[in-house]
């Protein structure tokens, strides 16, 4: 790795020479590696994802912590199942992560309204002040970036990150720009002190 650092292209350097600019770029046999956007990716990941790590740690959480706090508050009745899925993590990594956020009242869970056996978690208020604290923050380095660059950049990040998720696996609810909708939980499911999620 350290070889491929050493050799990679400065940031923003042009494509060369012949390089495609219609589609084409995996249509090839063989594709060249991408060493400007591989750093570019790699570093613009740790700046962003250390915004949220220096307030995470006042609370003595971790980025598991937070991506569970996110996805609740994002969609409040969410499952224990479809968390899992959402993430693409086993139970078992999960259970220690949703006992620190239940036990210090950050999440809540409560019984489904057709199947009572299932346990929905919602974020408490105390959990989504702090999970709207970090979106904000991190929200910020978004625009920053986005002030510097043409009009149109935000659909075309968003349209790009979408594109790098395996078929299927980006929710159109967080990838799809200007639809989110942060009432959305399991299917027919909203949150009982709300009423149902349209």
């Amino acid at each position: 790795m350290a070889d491929a650092l050493r050799k990679s292209a400065p940031p923003g350097r042009a494509p060369k020479a012949g390089a495609p600019d219609d589609g084409a770029w995996s249509r090839g046999a063989e594709v060249e590696p991408m060493f400007d956007l591989l750093e570019l990716f790699f570093f613009a990941y740790r700046d962003f994802v250390a915004d949220a790590d220096r307030v995470l740690t006042r609370y003595n959480f971790g980025r598991a912590h937070h991506r569970v706090l996110y996805f609740v508050e994002r969609r409040p009745g969410l499952s224990v199942a479809a968390l899992l899925e959402l993430l693409k993590i086993t139970k078992q990594s999960l259970s220690r992560v949703l006992k620190d956020l239940l036990d210090q009242n950050y999440i809540e869970q409560r019984p489904g309204l057709i199947d009572r056996r299932q346990r929905l978690m919602f974020p408490t208020e105390k959990g989504e002040a702090l999970a709207l604290e970090l979106a904000a923050l991190q929200s910020r380095r978004f625009a920053r970036a986005l002030d510097n660059l043409p009009r149109g950049a935000r659909a075309q990040a968003a349209a790009f990150l979408a594109a790098m998720c395996d078929p299927g696996t980006c929710d159109p609810g967080t990838c799809d720009p200007g639809t989110c909708d942060p009432t959305i939980g399991d299917p027919g499911i909203g949150d009982p002190a709300k009423g149902s999620a349209s």
